[in-house]
This record gives C-alpha cells, structure tokens and sequence, in this order.
C-alpha cells in the first residue's frame, strides 16, 4: 500500500473518520483507523458498533492495499503535519507518514481482527444538511443524560409525507422541531419513526451541516429498535444504530387551554436569566414575574439578602399578573434553542407546564416549540 494525498485533505478525512472512534473500549482494534487505497481515491473509516464513519479523498495510490493504524496517534500526527503533500507507504508491519521532510512511524494492527463496517441502508430521502443540523441542535439540548432510562437519551426522527418531525424528552422538557424533507420516489406510506443516541446524531449533522443535502438511509420496514440509519452527505457517510422503543407522544401535552401569553424578546431575556443566576444556590430557580399593569417582566433569582433582579419589557395577554419558577440550566438551554428574536410563552402558572415557540404571525407555522415543566417553589 501505497499513496500520495494534500496534507488539508488527508488531515480532513482523518479528523472526520476519528468521529467514530471509542473513548475507552476493551477492544483494542476499534481504536484503529482502516485506511483503503484504490484507483486514486483513499477511504478512511471507523467504527465501535454503534456508530460508523466513513470517508473518501482523492489520492494518488502507486498501490492498492488496505491498513488498521491507531486512530488517535494517526489524528495527532495529522495536527502537527507540515503544509505540502503527505506520502504515506505500508512497509510490512509498519505504516509511514512523510511530509516536508518530516516522517513518522505507526505500528499496524491486525486487519483480520476488525470488524466488518456495516452497510449503508438503501436512501429514504434527503433534507437540507444546515437545517437538519439546526434542528438537531435545537432538540437535543432535551434529551436525557440517564443511561438508564436510553430511550429518553435519544432523538426521535418521524417521516411522513414531506415532513420531518424531530424531537426529544427528558421527562422535564419536551422538544419538537418540524421541517421540510424530500421522500424518495414509492417512499410513501405511513410515517416512519427511528430514535437515534442524541450524542451521535448531533455530533453526525453538525459534521453534514455544509454538505448542502443530507440522504438518509433506514428500512422502514426494521423494527423500532436494533436497526441502523445512514447518513450521506458528499464523500462523508455515516452509519448509526438505532435505540429500542420510542418517546411517549407529546400531542396532549402541548395543549395548553386557558393558558396566559406572555411575549418577550429572547436573547434579553436569556441574558437576564443568565446575569442573576450566579447568585442561585444549586438547584435554586430563576422566577419570571410578569404584569400586564406595566407591561414588564421581573427576573429574579437568590435568597434573602442574597438576590439578583432586572425587568425587561414583556407583553401579557390572558392575565394581569402570572408568576413562574424555572431550573435555570433548563430555561436557558430552552432559551438558547431559539433563533429569532421574539419570544412566545404560554404559561398555566407555578408547578405546571410552560410551552415556548417563537412569535410568529397569526397562523403563521410554527415549527420549533420547548416544553418546560415550571417548579412549585417560588423565590
């Protein structure tokens, strides 16, 4: 094996294959890159048996061939290359990189030990990769972090019709974010749901964000749980295996009848959250008092002699006064989610749930909405 490569291109495939690899694993070979060489293309992947990732790169190959190198020691040297082309050669057990004068040496490990890389489901349909992106990072600040409880450590992807809906619950929050997609042609049907580990689906579309299209590959006719879901973009593909199960429905809870609407400018309100909270006690909440009478909204947060407040300006309708609680960390995440300015609150007052979107005109769609549970206790 063989191959000449710019530095830039080399140092992009492996960075991206790199991805996939295992903090910690007891098997040493997931730990390795496979790097494959053929008719002037090189193909670098990696794979732990949740997540594959792989990559191509034009390559001048003077020969053929295939090698399993560690891929954190391969990703270091790749940092500190010099500019100018790479050479790269397979001399027995040791694989070489050179560049600029600079060489280094890798041992290889044993290729008939690594696993076969799973195969890319066939396409189901394709949406725009910097929205898809958005959208993922949007929800996935709701999933959970409880590796036991793994169905609500994921997001929910549901196709139907032209229409992707992604969303994601901890229990405490509920996030849903709707946006355009395109079937493949005899992809009809009913709707089709797959939940993904958020991690690895956020780390998977921020990664395809500049890819222009996104194609997704999954066989809707596979169970809930144990099959696998591919994402394309350009030379880039990756291979994730679903979750079992699926997030309990979100319909009835985000009907909020008889709930007051508040409205306020997002990011100033982010921003206050943000500023009196570092007086807050661990799990202590940030209270939102809003008044019609003065059309204001007061930020509050601490205990005793120890508090922080500001007001900003806020509309109310439904209501002259309502007072909510929030977990800080919550709110703001839900905060931070949204990407215009204006901000929609429907609240049914302390304890209850609170359902965030962004203003939008009257019947207006409405794609991205945070349901946020208010706590009891007031400040």
């Amino acid at each position: 094996m063989e191959f000449r490569a710019e530095r830039g291109a080399f140092a992009e495939a492996v960075a991206w294959a790199a991805r996939a690899l295992p903090a910690r694993s007891p098997v040493p070979v997931l730990g390795g890159l496979l790097l494959e060489t053929d008719a002037g293309r090189l193909t670098v992947s990696g794979f732990d048996f949740e997540t594959a990732a792989r990559i191509e790169a034009d390559a001048e190959t003077a020969a053929s061939g295939r090698v399993l190198v560690l891929g954190r020691r391969l990703l270091d040297i790749c940092r500190v290359l010099p500019e100018g082309p790479v050479s790269c050669a397979l001399e027995g057990t040791r694989f070489t990189v050179e560049a600029g004068g600079t060489e280094f040496g890798l041992s290889t490990l044993p290729l008939d030990e690594y696993p076969a890389l799973p195969v890319t489901p066939p396409s189901y349909g394709a949406v725009d990769a910097a929205a898809f992106a958005t959208a993922v990072g949007q929800v996935a600040v709701a999933a959970g972090r409880d590796d036991t409880l793994p169905v609500l450590t994921g997001v929910q992807l549901r196709l139907e019709g032209e229409e992707m809906t992604v969303s994601a619950s901890d229990r405490y929050r509920y996030a849903v974010r709707r946006l355009p997609w395109k079937p493949e042609a005899g992809a009809g049907g009913g709707p089709v749901e797959t939940l993904l580990p958020a991690r690895r689906l956020l780390d998977v579309a921020r990664s395809l964000a500049r890819c222009g299209s996104v194609r997704i590959g999954l066989d809707p006719s596979a169970s809930a749980g144990g099959g696998l879901v591919g994402f394309e973009g350009g030379p880039m593909r990756s291979v994730v295996r679903r979750l079992d199960g699926r997030l309990p429905g979100y319909g009835s809870l985000f009907e909020l009848t008889g709930a007051t609407v508040a409205e306020v400018e997002c990011g100033a309100l982010a921003e206050a959250v943000r500023r009196v909270s570092v007086v807050a006690e661990a799990n202590s909440p940030v209270r939102l008092d809003f008044s019609a009478g003065d059309g204001s909204v007061r930020v509050r947060a601490g205990y005793g002699d120890d508090v922080a407040a500001q007001r900003l300006p806020a509309g109310l309708t439904g209501a002259e006064e309502v007072t909510v609680s929030f977990n800080p960390a919550y709110l703001l995440d839900a905060l931070n989610s949204f990407e215009g300015p204006g901000l929609r609150m429907e609240l049914l007052g302390a304890g209850q749930r609170a359902l965030l979107s962004a203003v939008a005109e009257e019947g207006a769609f409405v794609s991205h909405r945070h349901l946020l549970m208010s706590v009891k206790q007031l400040v």
